[in-house]
């Protein structure tokens, strides 16, 4: 059984979650408890009619930064620059076109109005970035997520036109590594960010990226 939090800022170790990685249950969505969260290698994942549900699964889906494909076709799309990319310009813009975007197999959204509030929070105390991506002055693509140093922890993206989404990333993953970014954390495979170079590693693997930034 999951084990069930209180007031007391405390997450079990991610070696006792179940297998499909769910470390716990409850809480809430403070500052303070999300920062933990994502320094233990933990994230919400849940939907309206549930309780708070973290998860740490193994193996853990990441993208290295070295890793990242390009394709041919991709490569002419940013070779003619009909997309502006910009950071931190509109987060709000971002996550909430993130939250009502229509997704296939997906009934409904696990982006709440509570984690909306509490994602713009941490955006407010400097931990969430976003990318946002233009279109003759329309955000047409976009992602956001946590910033911990030489990893960011990807929470989601959209796009309402074709390579949107992909010319953000892909200019986002330039820009994190030449700053010195080890590891885009995706948390679960997804057929779009494998596409893209991602690969799944173990969770022990990902936890030691963690545990240099704390040195």
């Amino acid at each position: 059984m999951s084990y069930q939090l209180n007031k007391e800022l405390y997450f079990p170790p991610v070696s006792e979650a179940e297998d499909d990685g769910l470390v716990a249950i409850g809480g809430d969505l403070s500052p303070e408890r999300l920062m933990l969260a994502y320094h233990s290698g933990i994230f919400p994942w849940y939907s309206d009619d549930e309780p708070i549900m973290w998860y740490s699964p193994n193996p853990r889906f990441v993208l290295l930064p070295d890793k990242l494909y390009v394709s041919r076709s991709m490569r002419s799309v940013l070779k003619k620059e009909e997309f502006t990319v910009t950071y931190n310009q509109d987060f709000e813009g971002v996550i909430n076109s993130c939250k009502e975007m229509q997704r296939e197999g997906q009934d409904g959204t696990w982006i709440t109005e509570d984690m909306v509030a509490a994602y713009i929070k941490l955006y407010e105390l400097g931990h969430a970035q976003s990318v946002e991506v233009w279109k003759d002055n329309e955000l047409v693509g976009g992602m956001y997520g946590i910033h911990l140093g030489s990893v960011y922890c990807g929470e989601s993206m959209f796009s309402k036109v074709s390579n949107a989404s992909k010319t953000g990333l892909i200019m986002f993953m330039r820009k994190f590594q030449e700053e010195g970014g080890q590891l885009y954390d995706c948390q679960a495979y997804t057929d779009h960010m494998a596409s893209m170079g991602a690969e799944l590693i173990p969770r022990e693997d990902f936890l030691k990226y963690l545990d240099d930034i704390k040195k």
